[in-house]
């Protein structure tokens, strides 16, 4: 693939002033270049150095590269094992996997692409495509994540019911209803979107990708499609949050409880749970994140955005606050993909043997073909 030049900084300022010029009233002069127009400036608005796309998309190929690579592997040895492929947590795993994989192709080629070809997204049907698959995943990550939480915890605290509760057709009827949890989500918040203040007059984004704020703008800000996010958005996530805390807290405690008569401490519960805690964190950051600029938004107010849209035939140019928050997100974005079948996977001591399994088969096989094609050689040989 051929690298882009490298921008300096002075040329970064002469165009981000000719971009200044640009306006509705005078895109259509002869000055304004090919290389001047509204994707092109809005992308500068965004990253005006070159050495920062440059960094951005080898970050971006890395993790879209190794999340393609783990969730693959792990669904693979996932189904091709048997003896995993009955245990509830397995099957909440290969949903996770499923998942995260719907989010890497949705967001990890777009933004490649936008950062390749220096200009943000063109708003067009793959955009609302993007917007739906990428918001479906992102709700079924998060309820697969509370439902494996409250898995656990059945399997630790009450062992001996685990079975007799959580029955193959429930296991089905729970995978089931998180899908159509995620996508009733999808379909309320794009019916909804469409219902908004007006039509959307540009075909170019303010941004790498199709998130929420960005598709919320060209439509008009339609407030029942954003109070409709917020709030579900909120909802799960606080939901995830309190089953997660629920389930692991009472986990430590049985373990702890279990030690006690010996007058020992349990420090292995002790480090699983604050390793969960940190990764749940970690995997939940974008959200967070995401969380509370919606809240920021909402007591700054979006009056001001809105009319300023209205205001003007143009997309607005994203402030430097803005634009730092929209990069950090995408990064954080396909962070969750990568580390989740490292957490809930290859952690687990059956997850490896099964890999390592299957591994083996395939190196046993191909023995097994090299030393079938020596014996037909050697065989060849003496029959000449």
């Amino acid at each position: 693939m051929p690298t882009a030049p490298v921008m300096t900084a002075a040329e970064a300022y002469n165009l981000t002033g000719q971009c200044n010029w640009f306006s509705e009233e005078n895109r259509t002069e002869p000055r304004v270049s090919e290389r001047l127009d509204a994707a092109g400036c809005l992308f500068l608005s965004l990253l005006p150095y070159g050495q920062a796309v440059q960094a951005l998309i080898c970050v971006f190929m890395l993790l879209t590269l190794f999340s393609f690579l783990i969730n693959g592997i792990s669904l693979f040895g996932l189904g091709r094992s048997e003896d995993l492929s009955w245990e509830p947590r397995f099957s909440f795993l290969k949903n996770l996997i499923l998942s995260d994989l719907m989010q890497s192709v949705t967001f990890g080629p777009a933004v490649i692409n936008s950062l390749v070809q220096r200009r943000t997204m063109a708003f067009s049907t793959w955009c609302y495509v993007q917007y739906f698959v990428g918001t479906t995943s992102i709700f079924s990550n998060l309820v697969t994540i509370t439902c494996m939480a409250l898995e656990r915890y059945l399997y630790v605290c009450h062992a001996i019911h685990y079975i007799v509760i959580l029955t193959q057709v429930r296991l089905r009827l729970a995978l089931s209803l998180i899908w159509v949890y995620s996508i009733s989500v999808s379909v309320i918040n794009m019916a909804l979107l469409h219902m908004g203040r007006g039509q959307h007059n540009e075909d170019v984004t303010s941004g790498l990708l199709c998130e929420p704020d960005t598709v919320e703008q060209l439509m008009g800000f339609p407030r029942a499609s954003a109070v409709f996010r917020k709030v579900t958005g909120s909802f799960t996530l606080l939901l995830c949050l309190l089953v997660y805390a629920f389930s692991y807290v009472r986990m430590y405690q049985d373990a702890r409880n279990a030690v006690i008569p010996f007058n020992a401490v349990n420090t292995t519960a002790r480090k699983t749970v604050v390793f969960y805690c940190c990764m749940l964190f970690l995997q939940l950051l974008p959200l967070l994140i995401k969380v509370t600029s919606d809240t920021l938004w909402e007591v700054e107010g979006t009056g001001a955005m809105v009319l300023a849209s209205q205001s003007q035939g143009v997309p607005q140019t994203p402030s430097v606050k803005a634009a730092v928050l929209h990069m950090s997100l995408l990064v954080m974005l396909l962070v969750p993909p990568c580390i989740n079948p490292l957490v809930y996977g290859l952690r687990n001591v059956e997850m490896r043997q099964a890999l390592l399994s299957l591994f083996r088969g395939w190196t046993e096989g191909a023995r097994r073909v090299e030393w079938g094609r020596v014996g037909n050689i050697l065989r060849q040989n003496r029959a000449v």
